[in-house]
């Protein structure tokens, strides 16, 4: 599901008024550590993760404390869920955890990154053989 233009344009805005524990990350990510490539703030379907490393098909979110109220718990269920439907992983990170310790959230995303998602196993091209020619 591509997202609508009202997505995009919020993603847009969302890059702009970037916090500081997601400026923080993105001076981190957007290095492309270990051959990893994120986009900040990208569109995906209905939602606008902070973080999307396509190849991974790994979300990451830099949660604020405004992520510990039970309306946004069921929100960001919601969302979690909609992802998971489409085989992207969510990783939330602590806002506080970013700042106070960025070295070791590179490392816990950059370890996520490196385990493949199960749906991507049917992404992957079939052998030779399976495709019935000899």
């Amino acid at each position: 599901m591509p997202p609508s233009r009202k997505t995009v344009e919020f993603a847009r805005n969302l890059r702009r008024v970037m916090s500081p524990p997601e400026v923080a990350l993105w001076q981190g990510l957007r290095s492309r550590p270990q051959g990893m490539k994120f986009r900040r703030q990208h569109p995906v379907g209905p939602y606008v993760p902070d973080f999307y490393c396509v190849s991974a098909r790994l979300a990451v979110e830099v949660d604020g404390s405004s992520h510990d109220h039970a309306s946004q718990i069921a929100q960001d269920e919601r969302r979690d869920a909609w992802l998971k439907a489409q085989g992207i992983r969510m990783l939330r990170i602590k806002a506080a955890d970013v700042l106070q310790n960025l070295e070791n959230v590179m490392l816990h995303i950059l370890n996520h990154c490196r385990v493949l998602p199960s749906t991507s196993l049917r992404l992957l091209p079939l052998p030779h053989a399976a495709h019935g020619e000899d």
